[in-house]
């Protein structure tokens, strides 16, 4: 698994009136198709203190279905931006008519294109329809390129870390001589860590046959190591009280097939 910078770039064709931008986002796509189609996600990312900020988006998304966002500029000038829904895909595609009050009310089409890749979603986007008018072009293209990269780390808020984490037992003879009572506080443990596998935070665990005495190893994938410290803190094992240990390591980079 490769983690991904969210650097968003854009390319306005001034003479066609045709810009097109694209980022790599550390999430998979449901996510980033939810993120731009509801309005409580959108009101959340979309906009910067320094630039704008979009304070309502409503939308019907289906085809024909309409929607409208509406915001304040930095100088606390209001705007809105309207439109269609012409094609919809969950997860996948995603193309409506653009019709912005601050470009003279000039309907545009706007193409979102969402591929999987190995760790998470490659999102293209293709803005048409500026034909005859270059500084708009030029103008929707910086644009595009600063909502993606807000887009980007809404979805991914943070550079993933990965760290390998030892469980290590309270004698080496734990796994021969452990008591009913160290048995359950073993079954809580593989709980807890099935869950974090299931939310996505742990890429694997499981025990370790050392010949010097077996030990567990799981391998977490967060965003710092204040957040792998507080799944250690807990984890059953460790709230258990009855001598475990953990060794926290982490890894330069993480690698894995698909």
């Amino acid at each position: 698994m490769n983690t991904m910078s969210g650097k968003a770039r854009a390319v306005a064709d001034l003479t066609e009136g045709t810009i097109l931008a694209t980022v790599e986002i550390a999430a998979p796509t449901e996510a980033v198709f939810n993120a731009l189609t509801t309005g409580d996600e959108i009101t959340r990312w979309w906009g910067a203190t320094e630039a704008y900020q979009t304070t309502e988006w409503i939308g019907d998304v289906r085809p024909g279905g309409q929607w409208r966002a509406s915001g304040v500029g930095a100088d606390g000038v209001p705007f809105s931006v309207e439109g269609e829904f012409i094609a919809v895909t969950p997860g996948r595609k995603l193309v409506q008519t653009w019709k912005a009050e601050w470009d003279g009310g000039n309907v545009t089409t706007l193409t979102f294109l969402l591929d999987p890749i190995d760790g998470g979603t490659r999102l293209t986007l293709w803005h048409k329809g500026f034909g005859g008018r270059p500084e708009s072009c030029r103008g929707h293209g910086e644009g595009w390129e600063m909502v993606l990269g807000w887009l980007a780390r809404h979805c991914a808020p943070s550079d993933p870390r990965f760290f390998l984490c030892r469980l290590l037992p309270p004698r080496a003879t734990f796994v021969q001589d452990m008591s009913a009572e160290e048995a359950d506080v073993m079954k809580n443990h593989a709980g807890y860590w099935t869950e974090l596998l299931q939310r996505g935070t742990a890429v694997l665990f499981g025990p370790v046959l050392d010949p010097k005495g077996p030990w567990g190893v799981g391998v977490v994938r967060v965003s710092s190591e204040a957040e792998v410290k507080g799944l250690r803190d807990g984890d059953p094992a460790i709230l258990s009280g009855r001598g475990f240990q953990y060794e926290i390591l982490p890894m330069m980079r993480m690698t894995a097939a698909e």
